[in-house]
């Protein structure tokens, strides 16, 4: 392989001669083998967004020498078109506040922009990294702008869709399912009916205001710290320049996000991002208690509860011979478990932030946004190939039903709480149904009993 020497402040070092990143690309990637997990996509292209943005309100205001001005606008293009996709090497865990992100995103932009001047890789007296494409900016402004930009877009673009498309599925259960009288159960015991559209009617809710938990907190990602350059105070940036990359941020976008009142807030604390895990992890909670359930109300087919059928989607054991298992519901259940982790850790990082800067972003950015990410294509998966072909056991249903003890509650109001409960706990001792203990004890003629005892006027 052919290398070229770039220098830095710590003295020389080899870069691949044809790699479009630099020495501080290369200087991160050797200190940083981890994980082997790159920073996601979408934060870079947001990063690249926000370096097209500045370089066009730096021109705008006479600070960028157009012809770099230009060039750099173009390489953020061809960026952002997915052709250096493999020029972005870093792990994810890395040193703090995203400063090798930051200079590998420098130094791919200012190599191409030297590319398409002419020039050859590395030849920063064409277009310098931090001089020119880094220009009016600090890693400690563009990191949380840009880690704000590409997370409010990721829910935008997958969470919240995936999430509206969640709950149509489940109110149409609810809405087939709402004729279908069924025993209810609190603690796991059997209590008063319930109609099973009913049932799916709570998972709905759950489903709803995970949503507008989410689109609310998400509204907090909006206001940019861009322009408060390394402490909040905007040196070598400007007012003017301000007002100008939001603007070009806006119409890159075409979100309006806005400028934070003021950039101290949103770069020395993570409140906005540990608001948004948060109710990422309330997602995670109510879409758990789902999966939970189901496979509940699935367990069997002769054993467990049965009074659903979820939709079998592969054979479930290596050595019992035809035993098909809640297969998309525990897939359900494990990413619920990694987006509550995540959440701890982004608790974490956001509580170890010290005086004017977070330096953990780059671990809150990835854990945000694989939480995202897992959310909604779980959340896709999960309703496709459960939710959408869930099916009621009305034989089982009925059965259970007719078992029902609880149902001596609906006598109460007629012979009292203490008559009620020694009636049911007849019957379960000698095995007979509540209409039979009653007919025993001549508590009042059949016809009244039917009539309170139907469990279909207890759901009305």
């Amino acid at each position: 392989m052919r290398y070229r020497n770039e220098r830095d402040v710590l003295g020389s070092v080899r870069v691949p001669a044809d790699a479009y990143y630099g020495s501080e690309t290369v200087r991160a990637y050797n200190n940083f083998q981890i994980s082997g997990i790159k920073v996601a996509r979408e934060l870079i292209y947001a990063y690249v967004i926000v370096k097209k943005a500045a370089a066009t309100a730096n021109m705008n205001i006479g600070k960028l020498e157009v012809k770099k001005g230009k060039a750099i606008i173009k390489a953020c293009d061809y960026v952002l078109s997915g052709k250096l996709d493999d020029s972005f090497v870093l792990d994810v865990f890395q040193a703090g506040a995203g400063t090798s992100i930051n200079m590998n995103v420098n130094e791919v932009i200012a190599n191409k922009a030297i590319e398409l001047l002419g020039g050859r890789k590395g030849n920063y007296r064409i277009v310098h990294p931090n001089d020119d494409v880094n220009m009016s900016q600090s890693t400690n402004d563009t990191m949380p702008t840009a880690m704000r930009i590409a997370i409010h877009l990721m829910i935008n673009k997958s969470l919240l869709p995936e999430m509206d498309l969640l709950v149509g599925a489940i109110e149409k259960k609810s809405n087939e399912f709402k004729s279908i009288v069924k025993l209810g159960r609190t603690h796991l015991q059997d209590a008063v009916p319930i109609k099973l559209g009913e049932e799916f009617l709570a998972y709905a809710y759950a489903a709803k205001s995970a949503h507008a938990y989410i689109e609310n907190a998400n509204s907090r990602l909006l206001a940019l710290p861009i322009g408060g350059t390394a402490v909040g105070t905007g040196l070598n940036a400007g007012k003017e320049y301000r007002t100008a990359v939001i603007k070009e941020i806006r119409k890159l976008t075409r979100t309006k996000f806005s400028l934070a009142s003021s950039p101290f807030g949103p770069m020395s604390n993570k409140l906005d991002e540990l608001e948004v895990s948060a109710s990422l992890r309330e997602c995670a909670t109510a879409l758990n208690k789902f999966a939970n359930d189901l496979r509940l109300l699935n367990s069997g087919p002769r054993g467990g509860i049965n009074e659903i059928k979820l939709p079998e989607v592969q054979p479930g054991s290596s050595i019992m011979p035809g035993k098909i298992n809640p297969s998309m519901a525990e897939m359900m259940n494990m990413v619920c478990f990694q987006v509550i982790g995540n959440d701890l850790t982004i608790s974490e990082a956001a509580n170890a932030g010290q005086l004017e800067l977070n330096v953990y972003m780059p671990v809150i950015a990835f854990d945000l946004l694989f939480s995202i990410s897992i959310l909604s294509n779980g959340v896709a998966a999960f309703r496709e190939r459960c939710v959408k072909g869930i099916t009621a056991n009305e034989a089982r249903i009925k059965e259970n039903l007719k078992n029902d003890l609880s149902i001596a509650t609906a006598l109460t109001p007629y012979i009292g709480y203490a008559k009620a409960a020694e009636i049911a706990r007849k019957a379960l001792v000698q095995g007979k149904s509540i209409m039979q203990i009653c007919l025993d004890m001549k508590v009042m003629d059949k016809k009244k009993l039917e009539k309170i005892l139907d469990p279909r006027n207890a759901v009305k």
